[in-house]
């Protein structure tokens, strides 16, 4: 292997990874197809690879990219569509190229020594293919004609050879020509490249001459100046000019100084020439900085407006040129600009540049103290003549009237700079929000790319998937300009991948299938991004067979997740959600593709790491889509801020399912358990306070503020103090010194520069659970709670004397006032009687049971905010069901008697008795 140039290496592997992606999308637009466009761009790849390796000196690399070209110029020139042989074996070139792009930087040329085998194993499948086409296509032609087309291919190899013959002979008016093209042509661009700032204008000018240079040079047959001027084109294309102009300068100044206008000598000058020196010379990157190879970096790319479109597999000829002329149109566009950045620094330059914003903002209240200082010295001001006016009419001596007049203009002149200052610092507090709010903007999309960036290997994921399974299928995207978060598109692959592969092996039908069902028989799935609501939406949609209900049902119960009855009852959307169950698969058997039961289950992970959803439409007969709800970014966060205990915390709004303010009797309990009602589902409720470990005593006023929060099997309330706004967060990462903190995932600044902590939401999930299984659950208090300016009075309702008695006594030994009732209808008239705080009553007794008597307290309107707890013997959930479906707000067992949970109950209910 000749001398390789290591501080090169890192262009290279930028210049690989771009071109391999355009060999895959040309590749599969190819497919089958003849194209002249598609082969130019393809070749055009393929001479980017071979021009980046040969300036890196990877002569494996130079070997295989040329003989791909020479395939790809045959092809073009004759019109001829690829052997799919031949078609597969360079998608396992380009396979290969992605495969060095995956290399540590420096190992690279070791990792192509080790690969020697394999490439070259590569070049003989690509040359016996390539013959047996020739082979295939001579037709009647004589046996000498394909030496000839052979030759005529390979003729690339002549043309493109660095080193000119010293037998050359060359006329004597065009080696003239070439001199004077050389010599002022260099010139020229030399003199362009003095320039502090070269223009659009001088940089066009400068490909011009360069390009008249390597005319002469091809036209005299020297190709020494065509190689190293194309190898300057290439090194242009990808660097600064501004900050280079010495090397090309040199460079240039090289390549023109040949000492005399002999043929002989000319030739003799180029052949003495160095090429790799000549090279090096280009290299504008600091190799001792490249050596730091070990450090975290993350390469983000400053994009153009116009992104190439990924092509569609299987894709219909029009669509293709449609593409081609696209590409056309971009392939003008300037080359994309890669920088290297510390992932860590990114993140904080993000973070400060957020800072920044927060404390511009407490530049407003500096402006209005300013006024307020401004009106007071007009107020003093205006007093001051007030008192020199009514002195003036007593009669002032001359030197005090004349301090008077002085101190007057002192305090105009004063005024008059304050009022000058005021409107200089509102102009500046102006410039400065509008240019922070900028750089906070930049900042954030320096996280941003384009949904395209992303889509690499899902066109030939489909190729082959639909191949192995015999089915025809077409992907269509739509959103390749779509802006998305890097963390969050680096995360997407995964998910996107296995619902393409769900949706070609469980969605799409075979050919004969939908011929039979009226259907094309080329399957159509939409991979879709867009942005709205201030959320990133993608999609991935089928027009297949979509999801048969019954059969998804039936597949619940087997599995044991349900029993038939709860199956049957289960709507579409709660089906769809033992979907992402962790095992759960509708296949009977399992194959290399799927039916494992873990596809999905991936997708739903990933999504709720990063706080997002997932849901389901399907139409059985038409297709299915599976819609993804991201967040814009995870540096951003948008969040609804709440109060606990006085203090702000924040709660990413992708995380709550709904938020509700509710009346506080609309909170029921059942065993110290407390819950509400909402959508006819019990949820339970814990108190944030208990959650955080802070202000266990405190009253919970009229209105309760509650978030309803979620995971694929619980759903919970969490009770705040207050709700304050919907605020867009800087999310600062908390310090590793301080380890995980329960509850909380984040930190962030409001605006007016109030630190605010961000609740993890599925920590805060876990922990209720654990709270209420625990059966630690702190009670709930009321403003009532604390009433004690008269004796609360409570009506106990039982047609059991003993029952009666010792409720009595229970109470009345507590301070409580107490009445009782023999059965429904006594409790219902005595009810009317006196203005009661509490109503116990029990479930089984004559005349009217307790479950009429509560359906008529609650049914009327001057009685329904009277508590109602349920004492009775049963202990079975259907009795504990209807009791509270009747409006009771407690439901307890008479076994609890022996302990203080019915005074404990009742405390809960209405407070403490006097």
């Amino acid at each position: 292997m000749s001398k390789i140039d290591y501080s090169m290496l890192e262009l290279f592997v930028s210049e690989l990874e771009a071109q391999t992606r355009t060999f895959e999308e040309g590749l599969l637009a190819l497919e089958g197809k003849v194209n002249t466009t598609a082969f130019e761009k393809l070749m055009r790849a393929a001479h980017s690879i071979k021009g980046a390796a040969r300036i890196i000196g990877l002569n494996q690399i130079i070997e295989l990219s040329h003989k791909i070209e020479d395939i790809f110029e045959y092809h073009r020139k004759n019109n001829q569509i690829l052997r799919e042989d031949t078609f597969n074996i360079i998608l396992e070139c380009n396979d290969f190229f992605s495969s060095i792009i995956n290399q540590n930087t420096y190992s690279i040329p070791e990792y192509l020594d080790n690969s020697r085998n394999l490439i070259n194993n590569l070049l003989k499948q690509l040359q016996n293919s390539f013959d047996l086409f020739i082979n295939e296509n001579q037709g009647d032609s004589k046996p000498e004609n394909n030496s000839a087309i052979i030759e005529e291919v390979t003729s690339v190899n002549q043309k493109l050879s660095v080193r000119t013959s010293e037998n050359k002979i060359v006329d004597k008016a065009l080696i003239d020509l070439f001199i004077g093209e050389i010599k002022s042509n260099s010139s020229k661009v030399i003199e362009l490249l003095k320039k502090e700032q070269i223009s659009d204008e001088s940089k066009k000018l400068i490909k011009k001459f360069l390009n008249s240079m390597k005319g002469a040079s091809k036209i005299v047959g020297i190709e020494e100046p065509v190689f190293l001027i194309n190898q300057l084109d290439f090194f242009m294309d990808r660097n600064c000019l501004s900050s280079n102009q010495q090397s090309i300068t040199e460079y240039l100044q090289i390549i023109s100084d040949f000492p005399s206008n002999d043929n002989t000598s000319i030739i003799k000058y180029y052949a003495n020439l160095d090429i790799d020196d000549m090279l090096k010379l280009l290299n504008p990157v600091d190799s001792d900085r490249l050596k730091e190879n070990n450090k975290n970096v993350d390469e983000f790319t400053i994009q153009n407006q116009n992104v190439e479109n990924p092509v569609n597999v299987n894709s219909s000829d029009s669509n293709i040129n449609d593409i081609n002329r696209q590409n056309n149109a971009n392939s003008v566009q300037k080359e994309e600009r890669f920088v290297k950045v510390i992932s860590e620094n990114l993140n904080k330059i993000l973070g400060l540049s957020g800072e920044i914003l927060v404390q511009v903002k407490h530049l407003k209240p500096f402006s209005k103290e300013m006024q307020k200082i401004k009106n007071g010295i007009l107020e003093l001001n205006s007093f001051k003549e007030s008192i020199y006016h009514d002195l003036l009419k007593e009669g002032l001596p001359l030197e005090i009237n004349q301090k008077f007049i002085e101190s007057s203009k002192q305090l105009d002149s004063i005024l008059s700079q304050i009022i000058n200052f005021i409107e200089s610092f509102e102009g500046f507090a102006r410039r400065i929000e509008s240019t922070s709010d900028r750089l906070y903007n930049e900042a954030i999309e320096t996280r941003m790319k384009p949904f395209s960036d992303g889509l690499h290997g899902f066109p030939r994921l489909v190729r082959d998937l639909s191949k192995e399974l015999g089915k025809k299928v077409e992907l269509k995207i739509i959103g390749n300009n779509t802006r998305v978060d890097r963390d969050i598109l680096d995360k997407l692959e995964s998910p996107i991948n296995h619902l393409i592969r769900n949706a070609i092996d469980h969605g799409l039908e075979n050919p004969m299938d939908r011929e039979l069902s009226g259907k094309n028989l080329t399957g159509t799935i939409i991979l879709e991004a867009r942005h709205s609501a201030g959320l990133l939406l993608i999609s991935v949609s089928d027009d297949g067979k979509g999801i048969n209900l019954d059969t998804l049902r039936n597949k619940i119960v087997e599995k044991g997740f349900a029993d038939e009855a709860m199956a049957s009852n289960l709507t579409s959307s709660e089906l769809y959600e033992f979907l992402f169950l962790p095992g759960f698969s509708t296949r009977e058997s399992v194959n290399e593709i799927s039916g494992r039961g873990v596809g999905l289950d991936v997708v739903f992970s990933m999504i709720n790491e990063v706080g997002g959803i997932i849901k389901v439409d399907s139409e059985f007969g038409k297709g299915t889509t599976f819609q993804l709800q991201l967040p814009l970014t995870l540096s951003v966060v948008r969040s609804m801020l709440v109060e606990i205990d006085k203090q702000p915390y924040a709660l990413p709004l992708s995380k709550i399912d709904k938020v509700l303010s509710l009346n506080k009797n609309d909170i029921l309990t059942i065993e110290n358990a407390h819950y509400i009602n909402y959508n006819s589902e019990n949820i339970g409720i814990v108190n944030s306070e208990q959650i955080f470990g802070i202000n266990k005593n405190k009253i919970i006023q009229d209105k309760v503020n509650i978030l309803l929060l979620s995971d694929r099997l619980n759903k919970y309330g969490l009770v705040v103090d207050r709700l304050i706004s919907q605020p867009e967060l800087v999310v600062i990462p908390l310090d590793k010194k301080l380890g995980r903190i329960p509850n909380i995932s984040a930190a962030a600044i409001l605006e007016d520069g109030t630190p605010v902590l961000i609740i993890d939401a599925d920590d805060v999930v876990r922990s209720i659970d654990r709270i209420i299984k625990s059966g630690k659950i702190e009670k709930i208090k009321t403003e009532d709670n604390n009433n004690t300016s008269r004796k609360l009075k409570v009506l106990v309702v039982d047609d059991s004397l003993t029952v009666r008695e010792v409720e009595r006594k229970l109470l009345e030994n507590k301070g409580y006032m107490v009445t009782v009732a023999i059965d429904g209808i006594d409790g219902w008239n005595t009810v009317h009687k006196d203005n009661f705080d509490l109503i116990i009553s029990d479930i089984d007794m004559p005349r009217m049971n307790g479950i009429e008597m509560v359906k008529r307290i609650k049914s009327d309107s001057k009685l329904r905010d009277i508590p109602v707890m349920i004492v009775s013997y049963k202990d079975r959930e259907d009795d504990r069901k209807r009791g509270l479906e009747a409006g009771a707000n407690y439901y307890l067992t008479k076994s609890s008697f022996h302990d203080d949970t019915l005074i404990e109950a009742v405390e809960d209910l209405i407070g403490k008795a006097l």
